[in-house]
């Protein structure tokens, strides 16, 4: 299906912020979305990047359409959700009981356990990396802002 740039404008992008510091000392915001490799804008302040990205989107998939190039959606990043891991049967025989105990399968318990896992790594500002091999522009050396005293 074929859809108008008003119709992937009102798609659920994700938009990622990073703080950014160059090698000046400079700082400022990067504002990116995940699915469209390469768009993203920048400002002085997260509101301003995050303001800014919607005219990068805007004119990411203006020329995409104009070019004929498929044009990616979210949700549409060739993850099935399935994938096979090997693991200690002794690890294995821990997470069945486990999973017992509590009344779900196997697969809930190991898909709740990774969920919780990922979410403290993102809490403790872990962004997530790799993109599915997509490699990114190249620009000022990025830093993660954690807050005070390096939260």
């Amino acid at each position: 299906m074929t859809r108008t740039l008003d119709e992937y404008m009102e798609l659920p992008y994700r938009v990622i912020l990073t703080h950014d510091r160059d090698e000046d000392g400079n700082e400022g915001w990067v504002a990116e979305v995940a699915e469209l490799p390469g768009c993203l804008s920048q400002g002085a302040t997260p509101e301003e990047a995050a303001a800014k990205i919607r005219d990068a989107m805007l004119g990411w998939i203006s020329v995409g359409l104009e070019d004929g190039r498929p044009i990616p959606e979210p949700g549409d990043d060739g993850y099935s959700g399935k994938f096979v891991i090997r693991l200690p049967s002794s690890l294995h025989r821990d997470i069945a009981r486990a999973a017992g105990e509590e009344g779900v399968s196997l697969n809930q318990f190991a898909s709740g356990a990774l969920a919780a896992a990922v979410g403290w790594r993102l809490s403790l500002g872990h962004k997530a990396e790799g993109g599915g091999g997509r490699s990114k522009p190249q620009r000022s050396k990025r830093v993660r802002d954690r807050g005070p005293a390096g939260k």
